[in-house]
């Protein structure tokens, strides 16, 4: 069996799902941070639909790789999917389910991975933060 190094499988990950138009992909960096994973991928889609598509485009290329996940949850409803590939853990949200679980902020301490995709920043500014406002805050 074939080690695969993280960053290789996120690039898997985040790659098939830009090909089913996935948003706002980022890469946490995990290894220092928990015992479970090495990654965190986090992906939007627009719609339950898409939700789920991005979700089996996922399923699909790791199979293509030789990769069996542990587990899915939430295909049914679309709005969070959790995809368990053992050292990867990919979350795809809605783009309201984003903004209330706010992965991004959970685990701020993660540093991002660039997984050098041209046309994608590990660093994006969140939907919900608009020149200067965070919308999550009502403090702000």
């Amino acid at each position: 069996m074939t080690v695969v190094e993280p960053k290789q499988k996120a690039r898997w990950i985040v790659e098939a799902a830009l090909d089913r138009k996935a948003e706002r992909p980022i890469v946490l960096d995990m290894r220092n941070l928990t015992f479970y994973a090495d990654t965190f991928v986090l992906l939007t889609g627009r719609s339950d639909r898409q939700v789920r598509a991005i979700a089996e485009g996922v399923l699909e290329a790791l199979h293509a790789h030789g990769e069996t996940p542990i587990g899915t949850e939430g295909m049914n409803d679309g709005v969070w999917v959790l995809i368990d590939c053992n050292d990867a853990i990919v979350h795809i949200f809605d783009p309201e389910a984003r903004d209330k679980f706010d992965l991004e902020r959970l685990w701020q301490d993660a540093p991002r991975v660039d997984l050098g995709i041209e046309g994608v920043d590990p660093n994006p500014v969140p939907e919900n933060r608009t020149a200067g406002h965070d919308a999550a805050d009502p403090a702000a």
